[in-house]
């Protein structure tokens, strides 16, 4: 198949134009999810940011509040720790180390609904059948980040292990984590932001918009080095056929 492009003739073998046709639209529709990522991201920052303007909210102001409407607030109370209830929040990496995040329900004054606070990182032992025994005061300060968005992550096998606490969970699951606790239960959760025997580490946007920008704009630089390529190519045996 031969056409003219820019004054010169080109053919083109119509599986290579296939599979450069292929590549270049896999490469584009990428780097147009890319891009959407990066929206999405700034929409949540911007929301965040909002919400953040407010001011911190209560505990009570929290559970007297729509759990969407407040995510991404920051909370300044007290809360008291529900024994024995302690998830070991699996496969958490920090600075190269593998452990748990500590997960607790915790109760506001005069208020039987629980919460889940992110305690933060805490260590994993070198035997995996050994768990960790953190230590929880009753009483707890709390300067937290509200998240109210469930985890999405792909489970595979049981979520929970074990049948004393503390008990090694995979992902959070407010529904399952409901069935074992004696009160009704927030649909969000407190990540602490301030350390203790544990570290905190949440982030609420782990990639920024501007890096999958940046992976976008790499994306439609190799389709349209792809396309270049095969243009290149097709133009050089042309070439190469007029002067045999």
């Amino acid at each position: 198949m031969q056409f003219k492009l820019f004054g010169q003739l080109f053919t083109v073998n119509r599986v290579w134009l296939l599979i450069t046709l292929t590549a270049f639209a896999i490469l584009i529709k990428l780097s147009h999810w890319q891009w959407q990522r990066a929206a999405e991201k700034t929409v949540q920052l911007q929301q965040i940011a909002a919400v953040q303007q407010q001011g911190p909210v209560s505990g009570r102001q929290l559970l007297a509040g729509s759990a969407t409407e407040l995510d991404g607030a920051l909370l300044s109370d007290t809360g008291y720790w529900v024994p024995p209830y302690i998830w070991l929040l699996d496969n958490q990496i920090l600075h190269g180390k593998v452990g748990y995040d500590v997960i607790i329900p915790v109760q506001f004054a005069d208020s039987s609904t629980l919460v889940l606070v992110n305690l933060g990182w805490l260590a994993a032992g070198h035997n995996r059948q050994l768990l960790p025994e953190p230590q929880i005061p009753a009483e707890i300060a709390i300067a937290a980040l509200v998240r109210s968005r469930p985890s999405n992550a792909l489970l595979l096998g049981q979520n929970l292990e074990g049948d004393s606490y503390p008990m090694r969970m995979q992902q959070i699951d407010y529904a399952l984590l409901q069935q074992q606790l004696p009160w009704s239960l927030y649909p969000a959760v407190l990540y602490q932001q301030q350390e203790s025997d544990f570290i905190p580490h949440y982030q609420p946007v782990v990639m920024p918009p501007e890096k999958h920008r940046g992976y976008a704009l790499q994306w439609f630089g190799l389709a349209i080095a792809v396309l270049a390529v095969g243009l290149a190519t097709s133009w050089q045996r042309e070439k190469n056929y007029e002067q045999e």
